[in-house]
């Protein structure tokens, strides 16, 4: 068997989305995983359903694996003819044990290709509002490791030249030995009123900033206990972010924002919560699956002259639904295909089945005969108009839901474990069939659910969702006015800062 490669990807300081583009398809092709504590666990949605995932990430004072058995996995399925990616927070070659990591691969002869990533001495300052370097106040920066390797018989940091030989200092790894670094510093002729800053968790939405000095940060970090994992910044480039503060001034900073679904993928009302700085937990609690009943009447109604398709969605379900049945597409030879949105007829093109009308009811009208059987398959509106027209003219019309919805497990124990680590602070649902999904999936693992939502603020998009919600023993505290995806985010908003909906007109925008 010929060996795999191994691909060390840096996934950058924590904010998903400043991960490289190369770092990502690197992901969607991993047959294993190897991941850091510190690389964002939701990167992990991009791997194929087949990858094998291995937390292999490093805590204080709790080392889940040494180097040497990382090294050795790395190797281990590799040769088992494996991409294998190692997926390190920041880059993999700034204090990352990403060189070493390397040195082993290229002396096993594995293929191995690094994709650099975003480090976090550059990123997580820049989150917290400060430059590194500034035409006034800096022209020159270093980056540290406040965590040597144990083994050393002494230090091979000379604190006696970084103390003044560069303007802005980043320290990484370093809050544990904070008091002597400080010391130090300060023994070799920095000033003890240096501006110092410690982000913790930088460019995540649990990012927290420690502002002092060189003289009395070491306090301040016991007294608010303050813990690692942190970046330190010592310089005058500090002071900046106190005009600067971006990231920790947005309106959702700090929320985390639950986001029921009923399919996977991006999700518009995720990005937007995600731009205005709060964390959108997308997780699809419900699946659209090919309704039986097509199945059903494929058999007991068939032939049919015509197969008609309000949509993509549509579309999809019925081909996946031949597949899942085990029904043959020779069935429908002969049959003409009619479309009433242009994407379907490109989604059946690349079926390689052409369409004969696209979203013209008056060709349609002409094209058909009496007595002729179609099969309409459409989402939850019904069609009316056309349907209508068609049975005037003498067809004979099926029209059904061509999904149906089933609850999805996985995400239902991804919202379950949220909201016991208490991390869920408000819940969107943008239709009722989310809700009732949310529900019935929550209560039969989380006895005490209604106890433990009354601290979530819930927003529905309008009073069809807010009414299903309610019936459900749910407390809504607002509904989106106006009833789209912008008018959710105003009423989440709402509901933070307890203002009128009203007064909120900049998240519509």
């Amino acid at each position: 068997m010929e060996s795999g490669r191994a691909i060390l990807v840096g996934a950058g300081p924590g904010d998903p989305g400043l991960i490289s583009v190369k770092g990502l398809e690197a992901l969607k092709e991993a047959d294993v995983v190897l991941c850091d504590r510190l690389a964002n666990p939701r990167l992990l949605e991009h791997v194929p359903d087949h990858c094998e995932i291995l937390d292999v990430g490093k805590r204080p004072r709790g080392h889940c694996r040494d180097q040497e058995e990382i090294n050795r996995l790395l190797i281990e399925k590799a040769l088992e003819g494996k991409t294998v990616v190692r997926l390190k927070g920041g880059d993999p070659f700034v204090f990352g044990r990403g060189g070493e990591e390397a040195d082993a691969l290229k002396e096993a002869g594995i293929p191995c290709e690094i994709v650099p990533g975003i480090t976090s001495a550059i990123a997580v300052p820049a989150y917290a509002g400060i430059p590194v370097t500034h035409r006034d106040d800096s022209s020159s920066i270093a980056i540290v490791t406040g965590h040597e390797c144990p083994d050393k018989q002494e230090s091979s940091i000379q604190w006696e030249h970084l103390a003044k030989g560069a303007e802005t200092l980043i320290i990484l790894m370093g809050v544990s030995n904070l008091p002597s670094i400080c010391d130090r510093l300060i023994r070799h002729g920095r000033s003890p009123d240096t501006p110092v800053a410690l982000i913790r968790w930088g460019t995540r939405v649990e990012q927290e900033t420690l502002t002092g000095t060189l003289g009395d940060i070491t306090r301040q970090v016991k007294e608010n206990g303050f813990r690692p994992p942190a970046v330190i910044v010592v310089g005058d480039v500090v002071r900046k972010r106190m005009r600067l503060n971006w990231h920790e001034s947005k309106p959702f900073f700090g929320k985390k924002i639950l986001v029921p679904r009923t399919r996977k993928g991006t999700s518009r009302l995720g990005k937007k919560i995600e731009a205005l700085g709060g964390e959108a937990l997308v997780f699809p609690v419900a699946r659209l699956v090919p309704a039986e009943r097509i199945r059903k009447t494929i058999i007991d109604e068939g032939p049919f002259q015509w197969l008609s398709f309000a949509g993509v969605q549509e579309a999809d379900m019925f081909f996946r639904g031949l597949k899942e049945w085990d029904l043959d597409i020779r069935r429908w030879a002969g049959a003409k295909v009619a479309v009433w949105d242009p994407e379907a007829a490109e989604f059946l093109r690349e079926k390689g089945l052409q369409t004969d009308i696209c979203n013209d009811l008056e060709a349609m009208a002409s094209a058909v005969e009496p007595g002729e059987r179609i099969l309409h398959l459409r989402g939850r509106k019904p069609s009316g108009q056309m349907i209508e027209q068609l049975h005037s003219l003498g067809c004979r019309v099926i029209e059904m839901e061509a999904a149906a919805i089933q609850t999805r497990d996985d995400g239902i124990e991804k919202a379950v474990r949220s909201l016991q680590e208490g991390k869920v602070d408000g819940i969107a649902f943008a239709s009722s069939s989310t809700v009732r999904h949310f529900v019935d999936g929550i209560g039969t693992k989380l006895n005490d659910w209604k106890d433990r939502m009354r601290s979530v603020s819930v927003v529905c998009i309008g009073p069809e969702t807010a009414g299903a919600a309610e019936a459900l023993g749910l407390r809504v505290d607002r509904v989106a006015q106006p009833y789209t995806v912008e008018g959710l985010v105003t009423a989440m908003e709402s509901c933070f800062s307890k203002k009128p909906q009203g007064e909120l007109a900049w998240a519509a925008k």
